[in-house]
């Protein structure tokens, strides 16, 4: 067996033995929010639902508005400044002030949908995050969070709708629980193959990387579609490697007839 097959089974290995840590869904009082987060080894990822009409605003830390929206807390939020990337680390200044852009973000978006007037916002960042940011470990440690769902989606001086403290619980999941959850999320389709395959949610694929069982690379394709032309494969097994936008990879096994 090649060298870079023998790799891949040992990163895929590694994976799947990996630990994390996971809050489940909580939802968060009367808000019409809810909140997951998941830590691995190096990252952090938020999941955060909410209306797709209001500013969605968390905040790291405290029980009361003396020690949650203190000036100098870190936060999310995401509002009309928000883009794919910008504008979503947020420092609190205060009650009454409204939170200040972090000169450095380090949330990245991997998914931003709507359905049904609901938002649902998928985003990672490092566990330490930079500067001034919350520092969070793989562990099973509770996280005391504030939460605020806004009228608009301008950010204004505290203007809330709704808002309200809670307390996370993590509790530690087999990695591959995560993992089987995440390929099923962007699996292939259809499998067995002939002429094209299709990638549910493609959106978090950045490219895919095609090997023999061998170990041979025979095809590099960045991803700019759901669609991936397998046609002019020769029919047997092939192992998918795939890069994501969020600096992970996933690996799927494909048939060609």
């Amino acid at each position: 067996m090649k060298k870079l097959l023998l790799a891949l089974s040992i990163v895929t290995a590694s994976s799947l033995s990996a630990q994390f840590f996971s809050t489940g869904t909580v939802t968060l009082g009367s808000s019409g929010m809810t909140v997951k987060m998941v830590t691995s080894s190096t990252n952090v990822t938020l999941t955060l639902t909410g209306t797709s009409t209001g500013y969605l605003g968390l905040g790291f830390g405290g029980t009361g508005n003396s020690g949650g929206m203190a000036s100098g807390v870190d936060g999310f939020i995401y509002n009309s400044n928000s883009t794919t990337n910008s504008n979503l680390d947020y420092t609190f200044a205060g009650i009454g002030a409204t939170p200040n852009a972090d000169p450095s973000q380090d949330w990245t978006i991997t998914s931003n949908t709507t359905n049904g007037g609901m938002r649902t916002i998928v985003a990672t960042r490092s566990l330490a995050g930079g500067s001034g940011d919350t520092a969070f470990t793989n562990s099973n440690s509770s996280i005391n969070i504030f939460y605020a769902v806004g009228p608009s989606l301008t950010l204004q001086n505290s203007y809330h709708s709704a808002r309200g403290y809670a307390v996370l619980t993590r509790n530690s999941v087999l990695g591959t629980n995560d993992i089987a959850t995440e390929n099923k999320a962007i699996a292939l389709y259809p499998n067995p193959a002939r002429e094209t395959v299709n990638f549910k949610n493609a959106d978090k694929i950045k490219s895919v990387e095609i090997y023999e069982t061998t170990g041979r690379k025979v095809k590099s394709v960045e991803l700019k579609s759901s669609e991936l032309t397998v046609a002019e494969l020769s029919a047997g097994t092939y192992y998918l490697e795939l890069q994501l936008k969020d600096g992970t990879k996933a690996y799927e096994k494909l048939i060609k007839e």
